[in-house]
């Protein structure tokens, strides 16, 4: 199984971007989903969380622009990124989590501009 991450992209400070990931050769058994994010010199760092049921978290920066979304019968997640900021750039990585093990995304380089 293999996630495919799409969607990253140059834009303007305000401009939104749509996050996109689906698990490709197989469903998996959904517990949680979630994009990470690596600015460059930084660790990586939790963006939103979806979990199986409809909840959500977000980090602090994010809260209020950002929206998660997740179909755990196609094993896809989304993240709505509106009014980016240049401190959003970065390269993002989705997460699934299933009840025996996780898989992680080839990162999608957001980069937005001043």
């Amino acid at each position: 199984v293999q996630l495919q991450a799409s969607g990253g992209g140059l834009v303007q400070a305000g401009e939104s971007l749509k996050l996109s990931c689906v698990a490709s050769g197989s469903t998996l058994p959904v517990a949680a989903m979630a994009w990470y994010r690596q600015a460059p010199g930084k660790q990586r760092e939790l963006v939103a969380r979806w979990l199986s049921g409809g909840s959500s978290i977000y980090a602090g920066p994010v809260k209020g622009r950002f929206a998660i979304s997740g179909d755990d019968a196609k094993s896809a997640v989304y993240l709505q990124m509106n009014s980016l900021k240049s401190e959003d750039t970065a390269v993002y990585y989705c997460n699934i989590v299933t009840y025996s093990r996780e898989y992680w995304g080839q990162g999608t380089q957001v980069t937005v501009s001043s």
